[in-house]
């Protein structure tokens, strides 16, 4: 009798109750995720988020073509074709970035286009005060600043404000970077 107490005893503790099966699980989780994924690609093509991201693209084209149209002197954009303008060299920069942990130099050397002969001749005359503007411009930005695509337009934009502000007339279209090193 005692063997037959154990022998009922170790049949039900090795008897496993049926448990729910672990590939049904993983079907039903997996076809759950896919619906889930395509319910998510049709609301958004069908219920307008195309459209909205279309209008809000538009609506920074425009926006970045005011900006352009506002930064320089004679309204036309970055890379659109017109006459070429007269080209003015500038010494190299070579400044302290304002980076407080360590200390970074960055290397510059600007060729500006500008409308006329006459605006080059005024440019001429007001090389130092050209120079101080845009040491000073460039010693006041850090690595992070400088180092991305965008941060590098935004300089250049920068750049030509300065310049046109110095002079009586605005004529410097745009200033291009001919040498540029940060280290």
């Amino acid at each position: 009798m005692a063997d037959t107490a154990a022998a009922d005893e170790k049949a039900s503790v090795a008897a496993p109750a049926p448990a729910f099966p672990i590939k049904l699980l993983i079907i039903v989780c997996v076809a759950a995720l896919v619906f889930g994924v395509g319910g998510a690609v049709v609301a958004v093509k069908f219920l307008g988020g195309s459209e909205k991201a279309s209008e809000t693209s538009e609506e920074h084209k425009s926006d970045t073509a005011a900006k352009s149209e506002s930064h320089s002197g004679t309204g036309g954009k970055h890379g659109q074709t017109t006459a070429p303008g007269v080209m003015v060299d500038l010494d190299p920069f070579i400044v302290n970035l304002a980076d407080t942990p360590e200390v970074r130099y960055l290397k510059l050397t600007i060729k500006l286009e500008v409308e006329s002969d006459a605006v080059s001749s005024d440019l001429t005359a007001r090389v130092p005060q050209v120079r101080d503007a845009v040491l000073v411009l460039l010693s006041s930005k850090d690595v992070n600043a400088v180092r991305t695509t965008q941060g590098k337009f935004q300089l250049r934009d920068e750049i030509t404000q300065r310049i046109n502000g110095l002079l009586p007339k605005p004529g410097v279209r745009s200033a291009y970077f001919t040498d540029f090193v940060v280290q």
